[in-house]
């Protein structure tokens, strides 16, 4: 292995994050190799080293914002209420933007990219993390809790609403008496009975999801950054 592909973890998370968090705060003007590097107490060969310079470092930041997603999705366990498995979905959602906002803007656009820009390859990479949420929605189809149709019509319809709710949320547009933690339960209700559930099963399985959050996602470690095939990488 050549010198340039050897990384350290921790060194990648590192930077990942502090690029991530200055992009979000500061607007690309503050990405630079220089910056980044004595933030994270290294030597700016290290973005070069690890990424392959700054593009691809940006780019970095997209995929590993995708990659922990995943990882908050996989710690959903299927059960026999497929419902509560969906709506741990959208707490899953919702709790890796929480607990990775700048990664997040980064992910969606909500930061600019400074003069990086997003192929249909990185963004069906992000789409690509959807596949359990439609494996999710078929399982309530099947079981008849959810209008027979289009499972990942479903499962785009849950993205769409839970993300517009945290992107309010990350803003700190929600407020009481609609609070982000009551507008984001009613909302759930709401999804599911929209797309075929009734009142009452709707209420049980969203209520029975609050409990796993802490049980199945809370503890969840984000997975360390490790680096891209070659064909993921921008020199």
């Amino acid at each position: 292995m050549s010198p340039r592909r050897r990384s350290k973890p921790q060194t990648r998370s590192a930077l990942v994050d502090i690029a991530a968090r200055l992009l979000a705060d500061e607007g690309p003007e503050a990405l630079s190799a220089r910056r980044i590097a004595a933030e994270a107490g290294s030597s700016t060969m290290a973005v070069y080293t690890n990424f392959g310079g700054m593009s691809g470092l940006v780019r970095e930041m997209v995929y590993e914002g995708f990659a922990r997603m995943e990882n908050y999705f996989s710690h959903v366990a299927p059960t026999g209420d497929p419902v509560a498995d969906m709506a741990l979905f959208g707490r899953a959602y919702r709790h890796n933007a929480l607990t990775n906002p700048h990664l997040y803007a980064v992910m969606f656009g909500g930061a600019s990219l400074g003069g990086f820009s997003l192929s249909a390859e990185d963004r069906q990479y992000g789409r690509f993390t959807l596949s359990t949420v439609v494996e999710c929605a078929t399982r309530c189809i099947e079981a008849g809790r959810f209008r027979t149709g289009d499972a990942e019509l479903v499962a785009h319809q849950l993205w769409t609403a839970i993300h517009g709710l945290v992107a309010l949320e990350l803003g700190d547009y929600l407020i009481e008496p609609c609070d982000a933690d009551r507008v984001f339960e009613a909302q759930l209700t709401s999804l599911m009975i929209g797309v075929g559930d009734t009142l009452e099963a709707a209420t049980r399985s969203v209520t029975s999801s609050h409990a796993r959050l802490a049980t199945e996602i809370e503890p969840a470690e984000p997975a360390p950054v490790t680096e891209r095939p070659a064909g993921d990488r921008t020199a």
